[in-house]
């Protein structure tokens, strides 16, 4: 008998979706594209920074609300202003 795998919810909704056949082929160029992207937001290094407790309580309070990792929701903060 074969060992039944449990799935995250987030796994699920994703099989789910596959196999109402919401997924949909995409070019080799467009798929490049993703690939590109994904890969210049890889996270490589590591940064500690001390900042007061008041303004990290709010950041994870947003981040809540957009319902991202607070560390992530950073990250995302810091990208943007060194891109901008």
């Amino acid at each position: 008998m074969k060992k039944q795998i449990k799935l995250t919810k987030e796994e699920q909704e994703i099989e789910d979706s596959l196999m109402n056949g919401e997924f949909v082929d995409i070019r080799p160029e467009e798929f490049q594209e993703i690939a590109q992207s994904i890969k210049a937001r890889q996270k490589d290094s590591v940064l500690n920074i001390r900042m007061n407790s008041n303004d990290l309580k709010k950041i994870k309070q947003k981040a809540a609300q957009l319902g991202v990792k607070y560390q992530s929701f950073i990250s995302e903060l810091l990208h943007r202003v060194a891109h901008s």
